[in-house]
């Protein structure tokens, strides 16, 4: 029997950052063993039992057969394994050591997939993901599970082969059967379709106009009002409205899916995600985490589209204060004591809540019946560091017979897609005029909204006044300063003038708050 040291390469998942992984193969006299060596966890080791039966299977010698001893190592050594990710890396690698099958370059070549018992190939997560990172680091052809083929469908300048079973990837190694390269098809940005179309929204036209600021400049939301004004419909009405995912957006939320193993048999995400977690969600499943390998969470799922929080009081105080660093920064970093993930989390918040426990306080038609001091504690759940973080603050009122009668245009959700559309394009042209990589006005350090805002002597003299009257912190300054140059945009405004500086300062009070108690 011939006797190599094969070597070829899969990859390893490290939260949903991908790293190179060598599979060597060495196979030597000695009783017969198969031994698995480079921090490889229990799915990893367990391999061994996939590969002879998955071999034996496909009419292959397998390993227990041979009266030798069989290592694989992985490497680097000192990155942790897990996942069954190298299974088909691992038993080609065998072929190749044991002179089954003939030594290839595989230099620039990636092996992904599970093997089931009677040799066919199971999906795993973050195909996307890796392959992605591959490419850009010099590897030009990957094959990976049939399964998981829809997820890398707008992939181009590699080849891509989907394999069913190692059977037929051993015939195309073999140069029998060559298997078909998955060709790469242009990415179409789509709109999104949510449950529920703005136009559908009967009245609340207020509200609208907030929802439309903050869908054009990405400026986070929180809605409070009586239940039953329609704070829920109006959430998951600003889907209609967003423009659609660009190529790079649609590449950062698939890979992302890919990562965490919810993209299996889907495509390639085209639309904004809606991700709506119960106010029960612990931190680790809203933040991410959990265990020694930590995964992503709500807000890095809900990445590049919307995380809708109903009853924002009633999630556990720790969840809600965790919600403070991706606010500021669009990314979450999960500390562990064998180190950290940071997790994308550019997401838009839209918070909902009532006034009070009972749900009428400040309304106009039903009495509320909460003492001052429970309205009082309801609302002090909520800190005030994390409602600083939140831009536009906006009171939904009850809805009346009036406005259920008022007929529904169906022009109305284009209409205003388009105006966010129009505000998010002057937004792209002043950020690559000034060099900065920006999506929206709501993304803009305070050094660049000073430098990138053009605003009257007038306007800044208001907010000037209220920033030393205390009326609003420094961070709240440049927030109503970002939403003022949305609603310029959206305006047709070269400047910020006084009149958009009033109308931004508008929503960082609710009308709630301002009643007294």
């Amino acid at each position: 029997m011939a006797n190599y040291i094969s070597k070829l390469f899969c990859a390893e998942l490290e939260g949903i950052t991908p790293h190179i992984v060598e599979v060597e193969v060495d196979i030597h006299v000695g009783l017969a063993s198969f031994t698995i060596v480079g921090l490889a966890d229990k799915a990893v080791s367990e391999a061994k039992e996939r590969i002879s039966s998955a071999l034996k299977n496909s009419g292959i010698k397998p390993p227990n057969r041979e009266n030798r001893k069989v290592t694989v190592n992985l490497a680097p050594a000192d990155l942790k394994k897990n996942g069954s990710q190298y299974d088909v890396a691992m038993a080609l690698g065998y072929m190749i050591a044991s002179g089954q099958l003939k030594p290839f370059d595989g230099s620039t070549t990636l092996f992904l997939g599970e093997l089931a018992l009677d040799g066919s190939i199971r999906p795993v997560p973050g195909i996307l993901t890796i392959c992605n990172m591959a490419r850009d680091c010099g590897y030009k052809t990957f094959y990976i599970p049939l399964e998981n083929a829809p997820e890398t469908i707008h992939l181009n300048a590699v080849n891509v082969y989907p394999v069913r079973s190692f059977k037929d990837l051993i015939a195309h190694l073999e140069e029998q059967i060559p298997l078909p390269v998955q060709e790469s098809q242009p990415f179409k940005p789509q709109r999104g379709i949510g449950s529920v179309d703005i136009s559908e929204i009967k009245g609340q036209i207020a509200v609208k106009r907030a929802l439309t600021i903050a869908a054009a400049g990405g400026h986070n939301v929180f809605m409070t009002g009586p239940p039953g004004a329609g704070k829920t419909m109006l959430a998951q009405s600003i889907v209609s409205i967003l423009p659609p995912l660009s190529f790079d957006e649609a590449m950062e939320v698939t890979s992302i899916y890919s990562a965490v193993g919810l993209l299996v048999g889907k495509s390639f995400i085209e639309t904004r995600p809606f991700r709506a977690p119960h106010h029960s969600a612990s931190a680790s499943s809203l933040i991410g985490g959990g265990g020694t390998h930590p995964r992503p969470g709500e807000i890095s799922l809900a990445h590049r589209g919307i995380l809708f929080l109903d009853e924002f009081p009633e999630f556990h105080r720790d969840v809600l204060e965790a919600l403070r660093q991706p606010l500021e920064k669009g990314e979450i970093t999960i500390a562990r004591s064998g180190g950290s993930s940071i997790f994308p989390a550019r997401f838009l918040l839209i918070a909902a809540s009532n006034p009070c426990p009972c749900g009428y306080y400040g309304d106009e038609e039903k009495e509320c019946t909460c003492g001052a001091y429970d309205i009082i504690r309801y609302q002090r759940k909520l800190s005030g560091p994390l409602m600083d973080r939140i831009d536009l603050h906006i009171w939904v009122k009850r809805i009346t017979s009036d406005d259920l009668h008022i007929p529904r245009n169906e022009k109305e959700s284009f209409a205003i897609a388009q105006s966010v559309a129009h505000a998010r394009e002057k937004q792209r042209a002043r950020f690559e005029t000034a060099g900065v990589a920006y999506l929206s006005n709501g993304e803009l350090s305070s050094t660049h909204a000073t430098e990138l805002i053009s605003i009257t002597p007038g306007a800044q003299h208001i907010l000037d006044h209220a920033l030393d009257a205390a009326r609003i912190s420094a961070r709240g300054y440049f927030k109503i300063k970002k939403v003022a140059q949305t609603i310029a945009d959206l305006d047709g405004k070269d400047v910020v003038d006084e009149e958009c500086v009033q109308e931004a300062f508008s929503y960082r009070v609710r009308e709630a708050e301002e009643k007294e108690i």
